[in-house]
């Protein structure tokens, strides 16, 4: 978990950038870009868009910083929102649906004999080991809402599980998560 030494470092980084430095910009993305990709990556499953969409989250945090509040959250934690919509977004998008549609039966078949992706390469912050100490159940949910960009009702729709026990899924695995990140 994050020290003091670690809390005013993120301050000072925050102070840097809504000050206007670009090399706090440059820090910020060579401490968190793998982590912020990993996310992303994981949501649109290709890494050329993945990365058009990491480049879009850097400069909409630029471009935002201003509205950080650390007293609402951690940066990462901001910033992680900013990098999930934006690929949750794309994977909304009529580019992304109709390159779906128009994806030879030859590829289809490729990918579902490669099987699933492999675990998100996120886990030097930690994210892997902190959803693991989750129940399974409710790590399920927080996989297809948070990293594959389903919405809750796409999630009872794939899963077969009621609506109402996504939604109560969701807010114990985020009340859980809460008290593992903040013992």
């Amino acid at each position: 978990m994050a020290g003091p030494t670690d809390i005013a470092k993120e301050r000072q980084l925050v102070a840097d950038l809504k000050a206007g430095q670009k090399q706090a910009l440059e820090k910020l993305y060579r401490n968190y870009g793998p982590a912020l990709y990993g996310v992303v990556l994981r949501v649109v499953e290709e890494e050329n868009v993945a990365e058009g969409i990491l480049q879009e989250t850097f400069v909409k945090i630029w471009q935002k910083i201003q509205t950080y509040d650390a007293k609402k959250g951690r940066l990462f934690t901001w910033m992680l929102n900013i990098a999930r919509n934006k690929a949750i977004d794309y994977r909304r998008s009529a580019a992304f649906k109709a390159k779906q549609k128009v994806q030879s039966i030859d590829d289809f078949v490729g990918m579902a004999e490669a099987g699933p992706k492999s675990e998100m390469p996120v886990d030097h912050i930690g994210l892997k080991e902190v959803l693991s100490q989750l129940k399974p159940e409710l790590k399920l949910i927080i996989e297809y809402v948070y990293f594959k960009g389903y919405t809750q009702s796409e999630v009872a729709k794939e899963t077969g599980i009621p609506l109402g026990t996504i939604k109560s899924r969701v807010k114990i695995a985020l009340r859980e998560l809460r008290k593992i990140m903040n013992p």
